[in-house]
C-alpha cells in the first residue's frame, strides 16, 4: 500500500509516492523538467495559471504510476504541500476566474501596510502576529478594489494547495496554518480573523470551509480520477505550505527545532510554542502543522525572496551553455573567501520582509573587469545569499531564536559544499541535511 504526496512550487510539480508499511519512496519525479510559465505584466507582478498546476499534477502521476508499475487502487492517500501565500479565486461553478496572485507578487503591500497602521500593531501583532503585509488577505484587498467587478464573481478565495485539493474532490477546504499564512487567523481568539475581514471588506462567505490538517478532507472524484489516473474516493488527507510542510519532513515540530531551505526563496523555519512577534513584521508567525487550539506551535518563518533564483539566474544568463549547478561549483572552488572584493545582493525577486517590504532589487558591486570572472560572479552570488540570511538571523535573535543545529534537506543551494560551509561558519551552527525534498 502507498501514499502519495505532491509538491506544488512555482517553478515545477514534484511527486513522490511512498510504501506505507516502510516509509520507502518507490517514485519521485517532477513536472515540467523545465520551469513552468510566470507572468509577470508589470514590475512587482507574479501570476500564474492553476490549471497548469493541475495538468502538471495530472500528466506526473499518470507517468509516476505507469512507469513504476503501481496500482493506482494501491494508493491509500493525498498528502499536498504547495507554494505559501498565493491567491485563487474560484466562481460558484468552481471555474477560475482570473490567474493566481502568487507569493512572490509585491502588489498589495502598500495595501498591508495601510492596513498596519489603520488596525494598530497591538491587533495586528498580538493578535495575526503579524503585519497584513503582502499576504494573501492583502491580495484579495487588491483585487476589491482594482478588479471590482471580477471581485463580484468571487464565489471563494484558495491557497494554492487548497484549488489542488479542490480539483480532487470538487470541496473548497482550508486549515487553520493555511488561515493564518494568510492573515485570516485571529491568534488570540483561536477563530477567524473578523476585524481584518470587515476592515478589507471580505464577506464571511468567501472563507473556505476549515478542516484539520490531518484528516480526511474529500475524497477524488469520478472526473479527477480520469484526469489524473487515482483512483475514484482516494482520499486527501494532508495539506501544508510548503515550508511547514518541510519542517515536518525534517522532523521539525516542536520548541526549538529550525528548518531551512535554499530554493527559489531562502527560508529558515523555527518552531515556538509562543505568539512572538517581530516588532517590524520581518519574521513572520504561521500556525504550523502540528498547531492546536489549546497547544501553540508556531513556526517563525523568516524568509529571503532573492535566493536560489538568483543563483538559477546566474547559471541561465552568465555560466556557458551548458553548464550545470556542478561544474559551477567546480569552478568558483578555485576563488577566495570573498571574492576578491565583488559583491552581489540577492534582493531581485519582489519585496523583501526582511527589508520591510522594500524592492529594492539585486545589485553588483564592486566589478573589476581586469579581475573578476564567471567563477567570481557564481561564488559572489552565494555569499550574498549567505549574508542575507545571516542578516535574518540576527532579526530571529531579537525574537528569542538562536539554533545551534539547523535541519535541512538534500537538494537546492544545500547541494553546494561552498553554501553549506559558509552558512554553518558565519552562522556558527551545525547543519544536519536529511536524505529528504519536502513532499
Amino acid at each position: 500500500m502507498y501514499s502519495i504526496g505532491y509538491d506544488l512550487g512555482s517553478s515545477s510539480v514534484k511527486a513522490s509516492i511512498v510504501k506505507i508499511d516502510t516509509g520507502n519512496v518507490v517514485a519521485i519525479g517532477k513536472y515540467p523538467e523545465s520551469e513552468m510559465h510566470m507572468e509577470a505584466k508589470y514590475q512587482g507582478w507574479a501570476e500564474q495559471d492553476p490549471e497548469m498546476w493541475w495538468e502538471s499534477i495530472c500528466i506526473l502521476t499518470k507517468t509516476l504510476l505507469s512507469e513504476n508499475k503501481i496500482d493506482a487502487k494501491l494508493i491509500l492517500s493525498i498528502g499536498i504541500g504547495y507554494q505559501m501565500h498565493g491567491l485563487v479565486l474560484v466562481n460558484k461553478n468552481l471555474k477560475i476566474i482570473r490567474p493566481s496572485i502568487i507569493w512572490c507578487d509585491s502588489r498589495a503591500a502598500q495595501i498591508g501596510e495601510k492596513a498596519f497602521k489603520d488596525l494598530g500593531s497591538d491587533y495586528c501583532l498580538g493578535h495575526l502576529l503579524n503585519s497584513p503585509g503582502n499576504f494573501t488577505a492583502s491580495k484579495l484587498k487588491w483585487v476589491k478594489e482594482n478588479e471590482p467587478d471580477l471581485f463580484e464573481k468571487v464565489h471563494k478565495w484558495m491557497l494554492p494547495g487548497d484549488f489542488v485539493a479542490m480539483k480532487f474532490t470538487d470541496e473548497i477546504k482550508s486549515t487553520v496554518s493555511g488561515y493564518s499564512e494568510g492573515m485570516f487567523w485571529d491568534f488570540k481568539q483561536n477563530s477567524t480573523a473578523d476585524h481584518l475581514l470587515n476592515y478589507y471588506g471580505i464577506p464571511e462567505e468567501m472563507m473556505p470551509q476549515l478542516v484539520d490538517t490531518f484528516s480526511i478532507q474529500g475524497r477524488v472524484t469520478t472526473a479527477a480520477a480520469e484526469m489524473s489516473g487515482l483512483a475514484k474516493g482516494t482520499p486527501v488527507t494532508y495539506r501544508a505550505g510548503d515550508q511547514p510542510n518541510n519542517a515536518m519532513a525534517l522532523k521539525v515540530l516542536h520548541p526549538g527545532d529550525v528548518a531551512a531551505t535554499g530554493g527559489t526563496s531562502g527560508v529558515v523555519y523555527a518552531v515556538t510554542d509562543k505568539l512572538d512577534y517581530d516588532l517590524q513584521s520581518r519574521v513572520n508567525g504561521f500556525a504550523h502543522v502540528n498547531h492546536k487550539l489549546d497547544q501553540n506551535r508556531i513556526g517563525q518563518l523568516l524568509c529571503i525572496n532573492g535566493c536560489g533564483i538568483l543563483y538559477a539566474w546566474m547559471r541561465k544568463q552568465i555560466a556557458a551553455i551548458g553548464q550545470t549547478y556542478q561544474t559551477m561549483e567546480e569552478q568558483l572552488k578555485d576563488i577566495p573567501v570573498g571574492s576578491e572584493g565583488l559583491i552581489i545582493l540577492p534582493f531581485g525577486n519582489g519585496s523583501e520582509r526582511i527589508l520591510n517590504d522594500k524592492m529594492i532589487g539585486a545589485r553588483i558591486d564592486n566589478l573589476q573587469f581586469n579581475r573578476h570572472t564567471q567563477a567570481h560572479l557564481f561564488r559572489a552570488a552565494l555569499e550574498g545569499i549567505v549574508f542575507s540570511f545571516a542578516y535574518g538571523m540576527e532579526i530571529l535573535k531579537t525574537i528569542g531564536i538562536t539554533p545551534s543545529t539547523i535541519k535541512v534537506g538534500n537538494d537546492n543551494l544545500f547541494l553546494s559544499d561552498t553554501f553549506s560551509s559558509s552558512l554553518a561558519n558565519l552562522l556558527q551552527c551545525n547543519i544536519e541535511m536529511y536524505d529528504t525534498t519536502g513532499p
